[in-house]
C-alpha cells in the first residue's frame, strides 16, 4: 500500500537540506507509530521517495513524499499524528492513497512547479523593474548558459516558462519541473538581473515553492489530486 504526503516547509525550516529533511521524515514516522514499510537486506530502510527536492532558503506549502505502509489508517488519523512530531515551520497537509506502480511515484509525475518570488525590503527596486520584467518575459528566447552533470551549453529557457504574472508586490511563475526538463527559478532571474547589469547578490528575494503539477492529458493537476482520501 503506498501513500502520498503533502507538507509545508517555511520560516527557519528552509535551512535544512533535502537529505535532513529525508532523515527528519524517517524519525518523525517512526515516532508517530506508523506501520511503514522496509526494504530488505542488511540495512532495511523506510520505503519512500521525495518529488523533487528542495533547494536551501526556499520556502514551500506545495512538497511531497511517498511513502509504502503496511497497513492504513484513515487520513485524517495520519494527518493528526504525524504533526504531533512536526517542529515549527513543517505540517502535514494531506494524506492520500495512490497506486503502487512505478509510472505513479511522484518523482517520475512531476512537469511543472508554481513560485511566488518577492523582493525582501526592496519593494522601490521591484517598483522601478516592473516594466523591465514585463519586457524580459515577453521575450521570443531568453538564452542562458544551462550547467549539468556533464556539460554546459548555451539553452533558450522560454519554452520552460509555462506562465508568469507580474503582481503588486511580487511575481508568479509555472515552471517546468522534474527530471528531464526542470528550470530552477533562480537561473531565470539571474538572468533578468545579468541583463539589467544588477548584481543579484545585492538584491534579497524570497523564493515560494506554492505547488508540484504532474501533466494529464495537457493538463497540470497538482500531486495530490491523483490520489484518494483514506477513510
Amino acid at each position: 500500500m503506498r501513500v502520498r504526503i503533502k507538507f509545508t516547509k517555511t520560516g527557519s525550516m528552509k535551512y535544512i537540506g533535502h537529505l535532513d529533511t529525508m532523515r527528519f521524515f524517517q524519525k518523525a514516522l517512526r515516532r508517530a507509530g506508523l506501520d511503514v514499510a522496509y526494504s530488505e537486506g542488511f540495512s532495511p530502510h523506510i520505503i519512500m521517495s521525495f518529488a523533487q527536492p528542495l533547494g536551501v532558503g526556499v520556502t514551500s506549502e506545495g512538497e511531497y513524499f511517498d511513502l509504502d505502509m503496511k497497513s492504513l489508517v484513515s487520513s485524517e488519523q495520519m494527518i493528526q499524528l504525524l504533526n504531533a512530531q512536526m517542529p515549527e515551520g513543517m505540517s502535514v497537509l494531506s494524506v492520500v492513497k495512490i497506486p503502487e506502480d512505478k509510472a505513479n511515484k511522484c518523482m517520475t509525475l512531476v512537469a511543472a512547479a508554481d513560485y511566488i518570488i518577492s523582493f525582501k525590503n526592496n519593494e522601490e527596486l521591484f517598483e522601478s523593474l516592473k516594466d523591465k520584467l514585463e519586457e524580459f518575459f515577453n521575450k521570443k528566447e531568453i538564452v542562458v548558459l544551462k550547467k549539468t552533470k556533464k556539460n554546459e551549453k548555451m539553452t533558450d529557457i522560454k519554452p520552460l516558462v509555462y506562465s508568469w504574472k507580474i503582481g503588486d508586490k511580487d511575481i508568479f511563475l509555472k515552471l517546468s519541473s522534474g527530471s528531464v526538463d526542470n528550470l530552477k527559478p533562480q537561473l531565470l532571474l539571474d538572468a533578468f538581473f545579468e541583463e539589467q547589469g544588477i548584481n543579484i547578490g545585492d538584491v534579497k528575494l524570497g523564493i515560494h515553492r506554492k505547488e508540484l503539477y504532474a501533466r494529464k492529458n495537457d493538463k497540470f493537476i497538482p500531486l495530490c489530486r491523483l490520489g484518494e482520501e483514506i477513510r
